[in-house]
């Protein structure tokens, strides 16, 4: 399951941004009213989800690319190790946004593409993409996982 999770949000993912860039040809900076509340807007992020930690030059975009590397790569021996199927279905997800968003999108562009964009109610949202979305949902189904009461079949288990 956390195999398909990853390769499910890593081909949303890029799917999406090949979508908004080569068919759409939505631009920097470039705004498209969906909702009263929701814009695709055209944001490049040199930094990592939601905007965390941005690289400046070639040395910060590499190190970057290595941070992923090294992530996918614990991640990975986690899935592996996996309990449950909430526990797998995270590491995957967070593995699907991470190659998507930090190892692709860095290679190819040297930063990454995001397009949503909530806002209202005096509140104004990151740009972020499937990516980020998949990293979120990841964590929160780890989570999920984390704060489950035990059972007699062990923490997680599935039934």
């Amino acid at each position: 399951m956390g195999l398909i999770a990853a390769a499910l949000s890593l081909v949303a993912d890029q799917g999406f941004k090949l979508f908004m860039l080569y068919s759409v040809h939505l631009q920097s900076g470039q705004v498209v009213p969906v909702l009263p509340f929701f814009n695709l807007v055209m944001v490049w992020n040199p930094g990592i989800s939601y905007g965390l930690f941005p690289a400046s030059g070639r040395l910060g975009t590499f190190l970057l690319i290595g941070l992923s590397v090294a992530a996918v790569t614990v991640l990975s021996w986690l899935l592996w190790r996996a309990t449950s199927r909430s526990l797998a279905i995270g590491y995957g997800l967070i593995i699907g946004g991470a190659l998507g968003n930090n190892l692709v999108d860095r290679v190819i562009y040297g930063k990454v593409a995001d397009f949503f964009h909530f806002y209202g109610f005096g509140y104004d949202w990151y740009v972020f993409n499937i990516a980020d979305l998949a990293i979120t949902l990841g964590a929160m189904a780890i989570l999920y996982d984390v704060l489950q009461p035990q059972s007699p079949q062990g923490p997680g288990q599935e039934v």
